[in-house]
C-alpha cells in the first residue's frame, strides 16, 4: 500500500472510534490526512499533533456536516491546505437514539437521515472540484450491517438502517456517475465493531454477547479491522474496483 504515500485523504467523523483508527492507519501508510471533527475539538488537535511528531502532515477543523454553509467552510479549508483531494472518506455518522416506527416522529427520522445521509451528499458534492479529473482518486463511504439487514444488532434502529442502506444504494450509483472523472467510489459495512461510539453509546452488553455468538469468527469486530478495509478501498491497488461494498462482518452473512 505503498501507493498512498503522499496522497490528500480527508476523514470525517476522523477524531474518536472507527474515524481515528482510519486516520491512524492511512497515516501509517504516509498519506497526508485532513481530519474533520464535530464536537471531539481536543481528540482531533492531539491525534494531528501525534501524527506530525511521527513525521506525517496533519491538520483539522471543525464542523456540523448537516450545514451546508460549514460543510462549505470545511472544503475551503481542505483546498487551501492540500489543493485537491485524493481520499474522501466519509465516515461522520450517528444512530441519535433507538426508536420504533411507533416511537419515531418525523423530526427525529430528519435528523438521523441529515447526520448519516445529506451530510454525505453535501460533504462529496462540495469536495467534487478537488477531485475530478485528479487521477486514481477514491471515495469510500461508511454504511452498516444494519444496511444490509435493514435492522440492527438491537431494536429500534430503523431509521439509521434505513440510511446506511441508501448510502450502499448512492455508492453504487455515484460509481457510475463518477468513473468518467476518475473517481471510484466504494462503501464497507461493519458489523458488530467494539470501540466504536455506536455500541458502546447505544447497545447493551447483553446484546453485543447474543451477536457475538452469531458471529462465525467467534469474535467482533474492531476500529482496526474496519480501518484495513478503508485504507485498502483507498489504495491504488484496487484500481479496477468501484461500486462495491465491503462485508466486515466476521463471517454473517446479510442478504
Amino acid at each position: 500500500m505503498n501507493s498512498l504515500k503522499g496522497k490528500k485523504a480527508l476523514v470525517t467523523g476522523g477524531a474518536s472510534g472507527i474515524g481515528k483508527a482510519i486516520v491512524e492507519e492511512l497515516a501509517s501508510l504516509g498519506t497526508e490526512l485532513f481530519i474533520h471533527y464535530h464536537s471531539s475539538r481536543e481528540s482531533a488537535e492531539q491525534l494531528a499533533t501525534d501524527i506530525r511528531k511521527m513525521g506525517g502532515v496533519a491538520y483539522v477543523a471543525g464542523a456540523d456536516l448537516t450545514s451546508t454553509k460549514e460543510v462549505k467552510s470545511l472544503v475551503e479549508k481542505v483546498s487551501e491546505s492540500f489543493g485537491g483531494l485524493d481520499i474522501l472518506v466519509n465516515n461522520a455518522g450517528d444512530l441519535v437514539g433507538r426508536k420504533s416506527l411507533e416511537e419515531m416522529s418525523i423530526e427525529f427520522y430528519r435528523k438521523v437521515s441529515a447526520i448519516n445521509l445529506e451530510s454525505m451528499i453535501l460533504v462529496i458534492k462540495e469536495a467534487l472540484p478537488l477531485m475530478k479529473d485528479r487521477g486514481g482518486v477514491s471515495i469510500v463511504n461508511l454504511s452498516s450491517e444494519a444496511g444490509r439487514r435493514g435492522w440492527g444488532q438491537h431494536a429500534g434502529a430503523l431509521a439509521y438502517s434505513t440510511t446506511k442502506g441508501a448510502i450502499l444504494t448512492m455508492t453504487r450509483g455515484l460509481s457510475t456517475e463518477l468513473a468518467p472523472h476518475g473517481i471510484r467510489v466504494n462503501a464497507v459495512a461493519p458489523g458488530l465493531i467494539l470501540g466504536s461510539s455506536l455500541h458502546s453509546v447505544h447497545t447493551t452488553e447483553e446484546t453485543k454477547e447474543k451477536a457475538i455468538d452469531n458471529i462465525p469468527l467467534k469474535r467482533a469486530g474492531t476500529c482496526e479491522d474496519t480501518a484495513r478495509a478503508v485504507a485498502f478501498l483507498a489504495s491504488e491497488y484496487n484500481g479496477f474496483i468501484t461500486g462495491a461494498t465491503l462485508d466486515i462482518n466476521g463471517g454473517v452473512y446479510v442478504a
